[in-house]
C-alpha cells in the first residue's frame, strides 16, 4: 500500500466518558458515549470529532469475526469507528443513542427528521466542548451513514465533512418500496431484531419504552411517496457540505442507489464517489478502507494536504469475473463514466417450451426484432405463495465475442400486458460462464451471489417525474396508481441499480423478468400481493414497441482489453 501523508498514531491515553448527556432544544436529552485522547498529562490538546447517531446501542459489543483486519476489542460497535485505531490518531468518537433507543429516552422514530434535528443539536455541543478543535465529521456504515444525509441537509456549522458509508438515502426507493413494490424481506427482520434487542435485551432494565414506534405499519400505511418518505429522505438541493459517498457493487438492494444518487444530486462544491466490493463491514474496518477515511478526514477536519482532492474524484473496483476476493480500483473523472457507450440490447421472445427454468426463452440482441413477438408466464407460478412453476422468462446474449465491461446504471424499456390489473416486474442480470454456470460475486453478507444486478417496478407505478428523470436512470413519481385494464400493452422504464462487471470472452450476460424475487435476492425480498393471483403477464416487443436493455459498455482507456488492463492494475497495487 503507498504511503500517504496521514495522521501517525501517538502514545496516549484513552479517555472514555459514558452516557454523556447531551440537551435538546426541545429541552429533552440524548445520552452518548465519548472516547478521546490524552497526549499529556494537562490534557489540553484539541482535537477533531467523529460522531455517529442510530439505534443500535451504543453500549452494545460487537465481536468481529477473525478474518476481520481490525481485531476485537471492548470498545467495538457495530458499524462505527474503533476507538482505538482512530484516537491514537488524535481524533475523538462520539457515539450517540437515537431518541427512543439505548440509553437515550423518549419516542423512537429511526431514520426521521426529528433524528437529523437532534444530531444537528448534538453535533453542536459536542463541537464547543474544550477538548474540541470545533470541526466535526461524520462516519459510519448503512443506518451511521444513512443519518448523515438528513442532518447534512440542515447544515449545522460545526459539520465539516460527512463520509457515508454504503448508505441508503431516499427512504422511499432505496429501502420501504423498490419500485412500489414493498421491500419486506429486509424491513420485517430489522424491525423485529431492533425491537428485540431493545424490549428484550438490556435496555429493558433502563428504557422499557424504547423501540416504540410502530414503524411497519407506517411503512405500509404510507405505500405512495408522500412528505411522509421526503423528511426521512435527503433533501438534495441542500447538502452543501463536502461529501465523500462510498458504496458496494454488492449493495444493489439497499444502498448502492443512495450513494450513487448523492454524488450525482447533492450540492456539495467537494464530493467523490467510490464505489468497492466485500462484506458490508470488511472494506470498512481493512487497512485500506481506514486509511482512505483518514485521508478524508485529515484534509477536511485537521487541515492536511493529504493528496485526496489532487485524485480523480471517482474511485471504483471494476469487478472482472467471479471471484470473491477484491479487485483492484480505478480512477475515473465522472459518473456515470464520460466514455460510456451506452447500448441497447434488444430482448427477442423465442417460442415458449417446457423446461426447468435454466433455459432461456429469449435472445439480447443489437439488432432489433424485425416482426412483434409476445412470451407470457403466469404471475403466480405454483399458486398464491408463489411455491414451484417457472418464474417467468430470461433472455440472453450469445457469447462474448472479447471481453465486455458493463459499468454504470442501467435500464430496462419494456411493454408489457397482464390479465390483472397490475403486475410487478422483477429484473435480474446474471453472469453466465462458458459452462452455462452462474459466476458468482461477492454478497454483503460474505456470501457467493448468482446476481449481478436487480431492479424492481409495480406496472402502476409506471408514471415518470420528467424533471428528475434521466435518459439512463429514470425516475418514479409513485404519487399515484396508474392500474392496468386487462390485456392493455403499457410502456414501463425500470430502473436497475447501477453496476460494474467484465462479462468475459465466450460468457453471455443473462438478463430474468419475473413476477418475484429470483436469484441472489438474498434477504431483500419483496411482498407479492393479492393481484397476482392467478393471472398471466406478457411481454411484448418489437418495430412499434421497443423492449430493451439499456447497457453502460465502457471501451478501455488505453484499447486493451478491460480484463488486461485490470491484471495490470493488479500487478501495479503489488508493487506497492
Amino acid at each position: 500500500m503507498p504511503k500517504h501523508n496521514v495522521s501517525q498514531p501517538k502514545k496516549s491515553k484513552l479517555i472514555v466518558e459514558k452516557d454523556v448527556a447531551i440537551p435538546l432544544r426541545d429541552g429533552s436529552i440524548i445520552r452518548a458515549d465519548i472516547f478521546r485522547p490524552d497526549f499529556s498529562d494537562s490534557g489540553k490538546e484539541k482535537c477533531p470529532i467523529i460522531l455517529t447517531t442510530g439505534p443500535y446501542q451504543k453500549d452494545k459489543l460487537w465481536t468481529p469475526p477473525p478474518d476481520l483486519e481490525e481485531k476485537a476489542n471492548p470498545y467495538m460497535n457495530w458499524e462505527t469507528c474503533n476507538p482505538l485505531w482512530w484516537c491514537p490518531r488524535g481524533y475523538a468518537l462520539v457515539r450517540v443513542d437515537s431518541r427512543g433507543s439505548g440509553k437515550s429516552l423518549g419516542a423512537s422514530d429511526p431514520s426521521s427528521y426529528q433524528e437529523a434535528l437532534d444530531t444537528y443539536d448534538a453535533i453542536e455541543h459536542v463541537a464547543k466542548q474544550p477538548w474540541s478543535n470545533g470541526n466535526v465529521g461524520l462516519l459510519g456504515i448503512s443506518y451511521h451513514a444513512n443519518f448523515q444525509w438528513r442532518v447534512a441537509g440542515l447544515n449545522p456549522p460545526a459539520l465539516k465533512a460527512i463520509m457515508p458509508w454504503e448508505g441508503r438515502a431516499d427512504q422511499y426507493r432505496d429501502q420501504a418500496y423498490h419500485g412500489g413494490v414493498f421491500a419486506s424481506g429486509f424491513l420485517v427482520a430489522w424491525w423485529w431484531q431492533q425491537a428485540a434487542h431493545h424490549l428484550l435485551g438490556k435496555p429493558r432494565t433502563y428504557n422499557p419504552d424504547a423501540f416504540n414506534n410502530n414503524q411497519l405499519w407506517n411503512y405500509m400505511r404510507n405505500d405512495l411517496d408522500s412528505d411522509y418518505w421526503r423528511y426521512k429522505s435527503a433533501q438534495w438541493d441542500k447538502i452543501t457540505v463536502p461529501m465523500y459517498s462510498v458504496g458496494n457493487w454488492g449493495g444493489h438492494g439497499l444502498h448502492l442507489r443512495g450513494n450513487t444518487e448523492g454524488y450525482l444530486c447533492a450540492a456539495s462544491k467537494h464530493k467523490k464517489l467510490r464505489i468497492h466490493t466485500g462484506s458490508h463491514y470488511h472494506p470498512f474496518h481493512c487497512e485500506e478502507g481506514r486509511i482512505e477515511q483518514l485521508r478524508w478526514f485529515d484534509y477536511w477536519l485537521k487541515g492536511i494536504d493529504t493528496g485526496i482532492m489532487d485524485e480523480p474524484p471517482v474511485k471504483l473496483e471494476i469487478r472482472t469475473g467471479g471471484t470473491l476476493k477484491r479487485y483492484p480500483f480505478r480512477f475515473e473523472n465522472e459518473w456515470p463514466l464520460a466514455r460510456t457507450q451506452w447500448t441497447k440490447l434488444y430482448l427477442q421472445p423465442m417460442k415458449d417450451k417446457p423446461g426447468n427454468g435454466k433455459t432461456a426463452k429469449g435472445k439480447l440482441s443489437t439488432t432489433p426484432p424485425a416482426k412483434n413477438a409476445k412470451i407470457t408466464y403466469e404471475a403466480s407460478p405454483g399458486g398464491r405463495h408463489n411455491h414451484g412453476g417457472r418464474n417467468g422468462v430470461s433472455f440472453e446474449t450469445a457469447p462474448m465475442k472479447q471481453d465486455t465491461e458493463i459499468t454504470g446504471p442501467i435500464v430496462l424499456n419494456i411493454w408489457v400486458s397482464s390479465t390483472s390489473e397490475d403486475m410487478d416486474i422483477f429484473a435480474t442480470l446474471r453472469h453466465i460462464d462458458g459452462r452455462g454456470k452462474d459466476l458468482a460475486e461477492l454478497g454483503q453478507r460474505s456470501e457467493p451471489t448468482e446476481c449481478v444486478t436487480k431492479g424492481w417496478l409495480r406496472a402502476s407505478h409506471r408514471k415518470l417525474d420528467v424533471d428528475q428523470s434521466l435518459a439512463y436512470r429514470p425516475y418514479h413519481a409513485h404519487n399515484e396508481r396508474w392500474w392496468l385494464k386487462k390485456g392493455e400493452i403499457v410502456e414501463c422504464q425500470v430502473e436497475i441499480i447501477s453496476t460494474s462487471v467484465v462479462i468475459k470472452k465466450g460468457h453471455k450476460l443473462r438478463l430474468d423478468i419475473g413476477p418475484k424475487d429470483g436469484h441472489g435476492s438474498a434477504h431483500f425480498t419483496h411482498y407479492h400481493a393479492d393481484y397476482n393471483d392467478g393471472a398471466l403477464n406478457t411481454i411484448h416487443s418489437g418495430a412499434d414497441k421497443p423492449t430493451y436493455l439499456l447497457l453502460p459498455i465502457i471501451p478501455a482507456k488505453d484499447g486493451a482489453k478491460p480484463a488486461a488492463v485490470a491484471k495490470k492494475n493488479a500487478k501495479r497495487a503489488m508493487k506497492k
